[in-house]
């Protein structure tokens, strides 16, 4: 292990285990880096210093007693919308928002595996946008280019475990907002099963396109860190059958037919594919076929699946806009959405969500032909920071479309998908590609992940020491 990257979360629970280091060596090594990369990166914006150092030292007397728990003195993060007592979840927003008196569920299986939470990384704005700036905490900057967002809305959990400040982090995602960081910048990204890991105390968030999801360097960590938040809260409405995910890495996953789709969903706006990134695609589909898989193009029939999914995500806005104390410091793209949403969420919000049923008998039939859809994960690569930050409400929107057309129709279906990194375009930035599969089929998509990472190491790869120096947004 050395003091200046985190190293993975097997690998550290194993040292931990095996009495080679202390939770509280660890855990006052992850401060030292947040403490120094904050300047540059801002990944972060809680950091439980004082809290983080009592818990370690409780975990190294477990650990000492022989106690052993899935993730005991292990330091993790978790984005800015998950309840953390003690602390305040502002979500992206500004405003005094105060402590919360609960761990939320996810947070609690965490505590319970024996994670010790050093902090809460930074979200846009209600997780609304691919990339992580706002007038709350600043911008936050992606490892691999400083100059560059590492996406959004968990851009400060990706930044944190791309930069190797901490071993795997929590994220969520209710249009990409974990898939599109991880792609960004290099990482593994997990969006489970709807209700794999509970988002209580919202019982659906965003109107059930939102779910909890983990980002890590390996697909074991992150399917480590995946079965260790995993589980419900009595009153959850969506409790999928359980799973050990991280069995599932190392396992032959069969020789599988995988429809290769680059094409976007609809949506209202045009969107083209990078040629970049169609060549990335390409090739990590020409991998598949040289370990025996079946590819070819084929893309699900998603129809018109965008109509459903404006009424719940800006309905999803609305309901949490009216949480916040004060409504009138939020971006005014913010109130513009909740607007929308306050007019969608009677009829139009009880017709998308019957939708769904709709959907997931059509595109639940493609999959009779196909095991797995491998597609890219955003159409362009990180944009600069500050490439948002004046727009208006319609001109976000577009620029949103034609940057990431491609995650968002797995959130209204509730199934999963995994991140792999898929390489590198222009001046070194990451990209992504998505492994996305049927109800409950994270295990296959796990094991085909880590065959693709057997092969390819991607994790072996890691950003420059040297970041370049931040730069004005223009």
């Amino acid at each position: 292990m050395t003091p200046d990257r985190a190293a993975g979360l097997a690998e550290t629970r194993r040292a931990l285990a095996d009495g080679e280091v202390s939770s509280r060596a660890l855990v006052e090594r992850t401060l030292a880096r947040i403490e120094a990369t904050q300047p540059t990166l801002n990944a972060f914006r809680i950091v439980r210093t004082e809290a983080a150092l009592a818990e370690a030292e409780a975990a190294d007397r477990e650990l000492a007693a022989g106690v052993r728990r899935p993730l005991l003195g292990v330091p993790v993060a978790v984005k800015d919308d998950m309840d953390v007592a003690g602390e305040p979840t502002a979500f992206g927003c500004p405003g005094d928002f105060p402590p919360v008196a609960a761990d939320g569920e996810a947070v609690r299986r965490l505590r319970a595996a024996g994670a010790v939470i050093v902090g809460k990384t930074n979200t846009c704005e209600l997780g609304q946008w691919p990339f992580t700036e706002g007038p709350a905490f600043g911008d936050t900057r992606n490892p691999w280019n400083t100059g560059h967002t590492p996406g959004g809305s968990s851009g400060g959990s990706a930044a944190a475990v791309a930069a190797g400040l901490v071993p795997a982090a929590l994220g969520s995602d209710g249009a990409g907002s974990v898939r599109i960081p991880a792609s960004w910048t290099h990482l593994i990204g997990i969006k489970p099963q709807r209700g794999r890991i509970s988002t209580w105390p919202w019982g659906e968030s965003f109107q059930g396109i939102t779910v909890n999801g983990t980002l890590a360097r390996t697909v074991a960590d992150a399917a480590l860190l995946l079965d260790a938040a995993s589980g419900n809260h009595d009153r959850d409405p969506h409790r999928p059958p359980a799973q050990t995910v991280a069995d599932a890495v190392g396992r032959d996953p069969g020789r599988l037919r995988i429809a290769l789709s680059l094409k976007p969903p609809f949506t209202a706006t045009p969107a083209r594919l990078d040629p970049e990134i169609r060549a990335r695609v390409v090739e990590l589909a020409e991998k598949l076929a040289r370990l025996g898989h079946v590819v070819e193009e084929a893309d699900p029939p998603y129809g018109q699946i965008g109509l459903t999914f404006v009424p719940r995500a800006t309905a999803g806005i609305a309901e949490r806009a009216r949480e916040v104390p004060d409504p009138a410091l939020l971006d005014p793209r913010t109130r513009e959405a909740a607007r929308l949403g306050r007019l969608l969420g009677g009829a139009p919000l009880r017709a998308a969500r019957r939708a769904e049923a709709v959907l997931h008998r059509r595109i639940g039939a493609f999959f009779g032909s196909y095991d797995v859809v491998l597609a890219p994960t955003t159409a362009l690569p990180p944009p600069r920071i500050g490439a948002f930050s004046r727009l208006g409400g319609l001109a976000t929107d577009r620029a949103i479309i034609a940057a990431c057309p491609y995650a968002w129709p797995w959130n209204v279906l509730g199934w999963p998908g995994v991140n792999v990194p898929a390489g590198f375009a222009g001046p070194g930035l990451p990209v992504g590609a998505q492994l996305l599969g049927p109800a409950d089929s994270e295990p296959l998509l796990v094991s085909l992940a880590a065959q693709l990472e057997a092969e390819l190491r991607w994790h072996e790869r890691w950003p420059p020491q040297r970041q370049a120096e931040p730069t004005k947004a223009g």
